[in-house]
C-alpha cells in the first residue's frame, strides 16, 4: 500500500465533493465526501482525512483542487494552516481550470458529476506534472485586491463610455467623428452635449457659443473660436433626432455620463490607495519610464515573490505570454496564435506597461516600430504584445535584483 494519500476536491460556493486515490490510483473510498464549504465542512475534511489515513497507514497527504474564482482559497489557507494535518506534511494543489479540463479529455465520455470531478483532479495531482502550491502570501494579497477590482472598473468603464458613444451618436449623429474637443470625454465636450441639441448649435450666434465653451474649457482651450465653427458645421450636417425619441435618449445618456463620472472618481480613490499600499514594497519599476505606481503595482502584486520564477521564461509562461508552436515535418508555422492561459491580470498590466514604456524609452520604441512593420494587419495589437513580451526580462531582472532602471548599460533586455 501506498504511503501517500491524495485528496481531489470539487469545489463550488456551497457544497464542495472530495475523492481519495493513492499513489497507484487505488480509489479508497468508493464514494465521494460532500461537505459545505464553511468552517464546519472543512474540520469535517481534515477529520474524515486523518482518520483515513490513519486506517491505510498513509505518511504523507496531497491535496489538490480546482482555482475556481475565490472558492479555493479560504479552504486552502485553512487546511495549510491545520495542526492536526502538519504530522503528515501535507503539500496543496490549486490547479488551472484549463489543465483539469485539458487532463480530464484524455478520459472518453466522462459523465460531469461533482464526484467525478474530483476523481479527476486526485488523478491529475497523481501524473499531472503538477507543482504544488504555496500559501497565498498576505503581503501581495491585499495590494492584488486592490490592482484587480481596479483592472474590473477600468473594463466598467469602458463599457459605459461606448454606451455614451452610441447614445451621442443617436443625439448629433456627426458629433463622434468631427468633435473639435482632443477628449470627447473632456468637460467642455460633455457641456456641449448635454445642453445642446444639434437644431441648438445651429441656430445660437457665434459669440454667444464660444463664450460657453471659454467658460467651459477653463479657459484652457487653444481656439475657441474655430472649435465654436467647427461644431456649428458639424450641427448643420446632422441627422435631427425625431421628439419622441430625443427625450428618451437624452435620459440613458444623462444616466450613462453619471456612471462614467462615478466610475472615474473611484478609480481615483482606488489609485490613491494603491499608491499608499505600493509604498510598503521596496520595488525599482518605477524607475522604468512610463511605469508609475498603479501598473508598477499591478505587475508586483500578480507576481508576488519573485523567487518563485527560476528565469524569465517561467514568468512569461504564467502571464500567458508564450505563442503556440506549430510543427509537422519540414513545415513550421510562422503566424501562431497566443496562449491565454495564464494570468490575465498580470498579462493586462504588462501590456498596460508596454503600452506607455515605448512612448518613453528609446530602445522599446524601435522594437514596438520594428514589430509593427513587419505585418500588414493587427500591426499595433501585435506589437503591443510583444513588446509586453520583451519587457518581461527586464522586470524579472529589476524584481531579483533591485537594480535602477538605465536606458542604456547596467540592465539590458
Amino acid at each position: 500500500m501506498s504511503s501517500t494519500l491524495i485528496v481531489g476536491i470539487d469545489i463550488s460556493s456551497e457544497l464542495n465533493a472530495a475523492s481519495f486515490i493513492d499513489e497507484a490510483g487505488n480509489r479508497l473510498v468508493k464514494k465521494a465526501l460532500f461537505f459545505p464549504n464553511d468552517l464546519d465542512g472543512a474540520q469535517q475534511l481534515i477529520d474524515f482525512t486523518i482518520s483515513l489515513a490513519q486506517q491505510f497507514n498513509i505518511s504523507s497527504i496531497k491535496f489538490g483542487m480546482e482555482a475556481t474564482s475565490h472558492y479555493a482559497w479560504h479552504l486552502h489557507t485553512f487546511l495549510a494552516s491545520s495542526p492536526e494535518l502538519a504530522p503528515f506534511n501535507p503539500l496543496f494543489y490549486v490547479i488551472n481550470p484549463s489543465i483539469i479540463k485539458s487532463f480530464k479529455g484524455a478520459y472518453i465520455h466522462l459523465p460531469k458529476t461533482d464526484s467525478v470531478d474530483a476523481t479527476v483532479i486526485a488523478e491529475c495531482v497523481r501524473f499531472g506534472q503538477v507543482k504544488p502550491t504555496p500559501l497565498p502570501d498576505l503581503r501581495y494579497a491585499a495590494l492584488q485586491r486592490l490592482t484587480r477590482m481596479r483592472y474590473h472598473i477600468v473594463r466598467s468603464l469602458v463599457r459605459e463610455k461606448n454606451r455614451a458613444l452610441n447614445l451621442i451618436s443617436f443625439k448629433f449623429s456627426t458629433y463622434p467623428s468631427e468633435c473639435p474637443f482632443s477628449n470627447i470625454f473632456g468637460k467642455a465636450s460633455l457641456a456641449i452635449i448635454e445642453n445642446f441639441t444639434p437644431d441648438d448649435i445651429a441656430s445660437m450666434p457665434l459669440d454667444n457659443l464660444i463664450d460657453f465653451i471659454v467658460k467651459n474649457g477653463n479657459n484652457r482651450l487653444s481656439d475657441p473660436t474655430q472649435i465654436a465653427k467647427t461644431l456649428k458645421a458639424a450641427a448643420n450636417r446632422a441627422y435631427r433626432l425625431h421628439p419622441d425619441l430625443a427625450e428618451a435618449n437624452d435620459l440613458a445618456l444623462s444616466m450613462t455620463l453619471e456612471n462614467i463620472r462615478f466610475l472615474e472618481s473611484q478609480l481615483k480613490k482606488l489609485d490613491g490607495e494603491i499608491s499608499r499600499q505600493l509604498k510598503a514594497f521596496n520595488q525599482t519599476l518605477t524607475t522604468i519610464p512610463g511605469i508609475g505606481d498603479v501598473l508598477a503595482a499591478g505587475i508586483i502584486a500578480e507576481i508576488g515573490d519573485i523567487k518563485r520564477f527560476n528565469n524569465e521564461a517561467a514568468l512569461a509562461k504564467y502571464a500567458g505570454l508564450i505563442w503556440n508552436k506549430y510543427q509537422s515535418g519540414n513545415f513550421n508555422a510562422q503566424d501562431t496564435s497566443l496562449v491565454k492561459c495564464g494570468d490575465q491580470y498580470l498579462r493586462y498590466y504588462l501590456v498596460e506597461a508596454a503600452n506607455c514604456v515605448r512612448v518613453h524609452t528609446v530602445r522599446f520604441k524601435e522594437y514596438y516600430n520594428k514589430k509593427y512593420r513587419e505585418v500588414p494587419k493587427h500591426q499595433h495589437k501585435r506589437a503591443l504584445v510583444l513588446t509586453a513580451r520583451r519587457l518581461i526580462p527586464l522586470i524579472f531582472a529589476m524584481l531579483s535584483k533591485g537594480q535602477i532602471y538605465q536606458e542604456r548599460g547596467a540592465v539590458s533586455i
